[in-house]
């Protein structure tokens, strides 16, 4: 197995929110979607590895599910985590 490929599972998507756009101009940090199960020290290898750039500190925080409705009765959205990643300086994982 290759090194990415052993790093890749933990990471679920990046996000794209106002909120991610601010913090990347402001302090470089990004946004991604991880494993519900993943901590900062695998997550943190995760990026290092598969976008080549240092990691100064990353921030998880636990999303719950929303409740939606369906017909007539009621469902529920997973819950999921996100963390976020802010890199060293003159770094970059992709454009602003």
């Amino acid at each position: 197995m290759s090194d990415h490929a052993m790093h890749y599972p933990v990471l679920v998507r990046s996000l794209f929110t106002e909120k991610v756009s601010r913090m990347q101009n402001a302090n470089n940090t990004w946004g991604f979607q991880v494993k519900r199960d993943a901590n900062k020290v695998q997550i943190r290898q995760a990026i290092e590895a598969i976008f080549g750039v240092k990691v100064l500190s990353v921030r998880t925080q636990r999303m719950s599910g929303k409740i939606k409705r369906v017909g007539f009765g009621h469902g529920r959205t997973a819950d999921w985590k996100k963390a976020y990643v802010q890199l060293a300086e003159g770094q970059s994982i992709g454009q602003v």
